[in-house]
């Protein structure tokens, strides 16, 4: 059955309405229910969107006859429940990160997707993006050599306001809240991509921006859940890897990833905590002088105007579409999901015993 005959439900109507309910019109799948615990909530993003139908119950949606496949962008404590029913009852699904709440859960999740031998992946987008797979296609190149260090700087102010930020579940633990876990988990995934599986990590977490507001009460209350991080990875095929990130910084200074080799050095700069569509890669090899890589059209096959996340979250689609296709779950899928929640569950204990923690 091809893409455009597919119907999919998405449950959540957050990223789920900006991003996947347009990204998986582009790629041809129908999108047929909505489901959020909010009736209003679901009622306006669905009619926003011209969907005719609506779910509080997300079993309700999961259970319907007519759906091939369903989307979970909820917060990360519905994660678990939701993938594994939807394999149970015979949909292929798209999780969206952080995974699960632990490595346990990871390993549910992927056990029962290798079960179901259904299409089952992670919405790891930023794979896709230019500056990252053309850096990933260098690295395969060997432009580098052989890989010695990576490091990465993450700044943004989003938590530097003159009144205490709303009390959601970002700061909240029970709801897997937290920076590290909202966008480390993209970048942990970006590392494993890049250069293979982790063996070892050391980290640290904080929270230098306690204060939030609860709409209930109008009190000020004290944040759960990082905001500023740090970890070093180490990887079994050799290399280090090491990361620092904070929403509490000012002003914001964006992203800055560089990889280095034994030859050379690769740069990728970004203004925000998401990558561009149009991301430059700076490089230098045998000593030469840093200068920008013209990068390849096939990079950014096409744009989306709607939203700069689209094109990298449509190309993710399409591998999910062709993956139901061909009967297979490209990556990144459940097992690259079950290993990126290793790395973040080590982060956090070595962060809570100050020892480093061996994965392999």
């Amino acid at each position: 059955m091809a893409a455009q005959n597919r119907k999919v439900g998405v449950i959540g109507v957050g990223f789920g309405a900006q991003v996947y309910i347009p990204a998986f019109r582009s790629e041809g799948f129908d999108v047929v229910a909505l489901c959020s615990r909010n009736r209003d909530k679901a009622a306006q993003a669905a009619s926003a969107a011209n969907i005719a139908d609506i779910h509080t119950d997300p079993l309700e949606l999961i259970t319907r006859k007519d759906l091939d496949a369903v989307a979970i962008a909820t917060p990360p404590p519905a994660h678990h429940a939701l993938a594994i029913a939807s394999l149970r009852a015979e949909k292929h699904v798209l999780c969206e990160k952080p995974f699960a709440m632990d490595a346990r859960q990871a390993a549910e999740m992927r056990d029962a997707a290798e079960q179901s031998g259904l299409t089952a992946m992670v919405g790891h987008e930023f794979r896709h993006t230019p500056q990252r797979a053309y850096i990933k296609a260098l690295l395969d190149d060997g432009y580098i050599g052989r890989f010695e260090l990576c490091t990465i700087e993450l700044f943004l102010d989003r938590y530097v306001t003159r009144e205490p930020r709303p009390w959601t579940w970002m700061a909240r633990e029970s709801d897997g809240g937290g920076l590290l876990g909202a966008l480390g988990s993209h970048y942990i995934d970006g590392l494993r991509h890049w250069f293979g599986e982790v063996a070892s990590v050391s980290g640290r977490l904080a929270n230098l921006r306690r204060d939030v507001l609860d709409p209930a009460t109008q009190r000020v209350v004290k944040a759960e859940t990082d905001d500023t991080f740090q970890f070093t990875l180490e990887f079994e095929n050799g290399g280090l890897a090491t990361m620092i990130a904070s929403f509490a910084a000012t002003p914001t200074r964006g992203a800055k990833l560089v990889v280095m080799g034994e030859r050379g050095t690769l740069i990728a700069e970004q203004p925000g905590p998401n990558p561009m569509e149009n991301g430059v890669v700076i490089a230098s090899r045998d000593g030469a002088p840093l200068q920008p890589l013209p990068t390849p059209p096939r990079y950014t096959p096409f744009t989306d105007d709607r939203d700069h996340r689209l094109m990298a979250f449509r190309l993710l689609v399409r591998d999910f579409a062709n993956g139901i296709e061909r009967g297979t779950s490209p990556s990144p899928n459940f097992t690259d999901g079950l290993h990126c929640q290793q790395v973040l569950d080590a982060v956090r204990e070595s962060s809570r015993s100050g020892v480093t923690v061996k994965l392999r």
